[in-house]
């Protein structure tokens, strides 16, 4: 019997292309997002179906939840890919981008663990595969606290489940990616903005600068994160943290082996 696995936000990017690759070995793709009906890719594999969900709405959680397990009888691996990014300075972001960011990245994955939880215990076992960031485990970057903030909760997070729902057999893990090609991360991203402030606009455009001077060239193949998560949902590799790319792995080796007084001055220089 083929394994399902139910993965959010596979709109674009990282997601869809989880999606299509686990297709393509055969599994059964549970694949949410929150617009499926300008979905037209996704519907052209016979093994994927489409539900909708925002992961900040419990009651989709809710909803998708429960049609993804009547589709497919048992969910075998949930990845929690759904993210979003606010940039610039913490004075500037207004209420509702801070509630978001903390909502989609933080508060989602806890909604979409919750609502899987009484399948995976029905089941005797299940695994979670969280999409966090170097930026949550290695290192904070200037102006992107409130990002930095949503992932280091979610590591948190993570490590804190692996305690409980590892007697229950339920496995969880975590990858952490920096910019992948193809992924619209600079497009994505909301930057906190407010005309009346001008101390922020030297840093700022440095920042905005350098995250749009990085070609395609520059980012990692998505593959490699792909690859990682189909690794840890066969069991071919059970690492807790899986980093993934260049500068990931450089960042955690510089934070590991620096007094963080100098590798936060160090990281200033940058900038």
């Amino acid at each position: 019997m083929s394994k399902t696995v139910f993965i959010t936000g596979t709109s674009s990017g990282l997601g869809k292309l989880t999606a299509k690759h686990f297709a393509q070995q055969g599994w059964n793709v549970a694949a949410t997002m929150r617009t499926p009906e300008k979905e037209t890719e996704l519907t052209q594999y016979p093994n994927i179906k489409i539900f909708k969900l925002d992961v900040t709405n419990l009651d989709q959680v809710k909803t998708a939840t429960e049609q993804a397990i009547a589709a497919f009888g048992k969910i075998d691996v949930v990845v929690n890919n759904a993210g979003m990014g606010t940039y610039g300075a913490l004075e500037l972001a207004k209420e509702e981008d801070i509630d978001w960011q903390f909502a989609v990245n933080a508060r989602g994955p806890i909604n979409v663990i919750r609502a899987f939880l009484p399948h995976f215990r029905q089941n005797n076992g299940g695994m979670f595969i969280n999409i966090s960031s170097f930026m949550g485990i290695t290192t904070a970057v200037p102006l992107g606290s409130l990002y930095n903030m949503s992932k280091f909760a979610l590591e948190g997070l993570t490590e804190g489940l692996y305690y409980e729902l590892k007697p229950l057999n339920i496995h969880l893990r975590l990858i952490e990616q920096g910019g992948s090609k193809g992924n619209n991360f600079v497009e994505s991203v909301v930057w906190n903005q407010n005309p009346d402030i001008t101390a922020y606009i030297e840093l700022n455009s440095k920042l905005q600068n350098l995250m749009g001077s990085r070609d395609e060239s520059q980012l990692d193949d998505p593959m490699l994160i792909v690859n990682a998560i189909d690794d840890l949902a066969t069991g071919k590799s059970d690492k807790f943290r899986t980093v993934i790319g260049d500068m990931g792995n450089m960042l955690m080796n510089m934070r590991s082996t620096m007094p963080i007084e100098e590798y936060m001055e160090k990281m200033s220089s940058f900038f």
